[in-house]
């Protein structure tokens, strides 16, 4: 069997196999009350069906301040548990790990979807007031937030708690923190976005506190047997910004703290970054944080072929990959990489079992 799909077991889950759909935000909340709906329960549910080993469901509000668009998901409030389950139930019914990212946008708050351009969304244009780590904007175009008190910071770690409490309750297997990609708690690792002169700024080990405060407050309050992931940017690829060294004694930390799995992206941060991707671009990150702090590791990032995939993890480099757009492309990926890496494969969901038939066509 292909190491792709051996299962891999993280403390008292095992998972089927090692292909994890990426958090992926889809903007879709109808409601804009922060509730998952029709699309959120066909299009997880798919993933499933398409034999993913875990599904992640997309970045997840702690606070309604937190949502990067008004269509956000959230897990805020107890109303948003009951159509997350139905979520739940449609990933667990085919075989998938069910899990949730839970986050908190920082100063990149505020905006409109993708598709309609991203703009900034001021308290006149239907947004709120943005916060941060301190009182610098994202970019000058965006808004500029309001710097957090330690009461405030105390609310949100509290916020982050009661999150990962209902996720529980609705039947969720594993939780990701997103610490990535210039969102609030990558905005407090930053030098560059965390200018700080108090006990949460300017040496490491102070820029990471509040990262560590969350993680800590989450694990003692999920079950033992429940696993942890946290997702990382290595670097944002800024000259004197965040860095590869820096991100590794923070996953080292975060292990101590009982992180089970570090999973592995990179940027966002800074509109000033240097990133030119490359098929399997941010797999070195994941391989460098695996050996130097002896945690698990999830590589993510233009990873596209079954072939690439299993390499990743038969050198060593990585314990799982997430994969995003590819499976947007192809929600069918792993059935299809499973038939390509494993002659023998026919795990194809009965209605679907003829898609497996070998057929021979006559040219005419």
């Amino acid at each position: 069997m292909s190491k792709l799909f051996t299962p891999i077991e993280i403390r008292g889950e095992t998972i089927p196999n090692r292909i994890f759909v990426s958090p992926m935000c889809q903007y879709s909340s109808d409601t804009e009350d922060g509730k998952c709906g029709p699309w959120h329960l066909v299009h997880y549910g798919t993933r499933a069906v398409g034999g993913a080993g875990l599904v992640m469901v997309e970045a997840s509000a702690v606070q309604p301040e937190g949502r990067i668009t008004p269509w956000d998901l959230g897990l805020w409030s107890d109303g948003q548990m009951e159509p997350l389950r139905e979520v739940v139930e449609s990933i667990d019914s085919r075989g998938s790990t069910p899990a949730i990212q839970l986050a908190h946008a920082g100063r990149k708050a505020s905006h409109k979807r993708p598709w309609e351009g991203g703009a900034y969304l001021g308290l006149q244009e239907g947004g709120w007031e943005i916060v941060g780590p301190s009182p610098l904007p994202y970019e000058d175009s965006w808004g500029k937030p309001k710097e957090l008190s330690i009461e405030d910071i105390d609310a949100i770690v509290a916020d982050f708690v009661s999150a990962a409490n209902r996720a529980v309750d609705v039947g969720m297997r594993a939780i990701e923190l997103h610490m990535a990609h210039g969102y609030l708690a990558c905005e407090f690792l930053s030098p560059m976005s965390n200018k700080r002169q108090d006990h949460y700024g300017g040496g490491l080990e102070n820029r990471a506190r509040f990262t560590l405060q969350v993680v800590k407050a989450v694990r003692n309050t999920i079950p033992e047997s429940m696993p942890l992931f946290v997702r990382v940017s290595a670097t944002e690829y800024v000259e004197g910004g965040w860095d590869v060294d820096e991100c590794v004694e923070l996953c080292r930390w975060l292990g101590e703290e009982g992180v089970d799995l570090i999973d592995c992206s990179s940027g966002g941060n800074s509109p000033d970054q240097t990133l030119k991707p490359y098929p399997g671009y941010q797999v070195q990150f994941a391989s460098r944080i695996r050996k130097d702090v002896d945690i698990l590791t999830g590589a993510v990032g233009l990873i596209t072929t079954p072939e690439q995939a299993e390499k990743v993890l038969a050198d060593g480099e990585a314990d799982v990959v997430l994969l995003g757009r590819e499976l947007l492309r192809n929600p069918y990926w792993p059935h299809q990489a499973r038939a390509a890496l494993d002659e023998e494969f026919t795990g194809w969901p009965s209605p679907y079992a003829r898609v497996s038939e070998v057929r021979q066509y006559r040219s005419s």
